[in-house]
């Protein structure tokens, strides 16, 4: 009875084919998966969160009235500069906060 219980017991992992249960070149898949599965996790809520800090204006200038204020800067160092007279200076600064008073 004991030495059958044993020969059981030393065969059980030749049962699986070529030994235990991830052994051979396929345990790659495992780490391979969990990796895939962080990358979307972190992609999906990376791109949540760069969305939400756009809105809020965050990212140097950007969204709805940083994108205004920081146009209206760069206009005001292009005049600074001598790129633009004083007259297209005006217009575009005129046609920059119709646009933001519209959005």
């Amino acid at each position: 009875m004991l030495s059958s219980l044993a020969t059981a017991v030393a065969a059980a992992p030749c049962a699986f084919g070529y030994g235990a249960p991830f052994v051979g070149w396929w345990w790659i898949f495992i780490p391979i998966f969990w990796i895939l599965v962080f990358v979307l996790i972190f992609g999906f809520f990376g791109r949540r969160w760069r969305r939400a800090a756009i809105a809020r204006g965050g990212y140097g200038g950007w969204g709805p009235h940083g994108s205004t204020r920081s146009a209206e800067q760069t206009l005001a160092q292009r005049y600074a500069n001598g790129d633009i007279d004083e007259q297209e200076y005006r217009a575009r600064l005129e046609v920059l906060r119709a646009n933001r008073d519209s959005a």
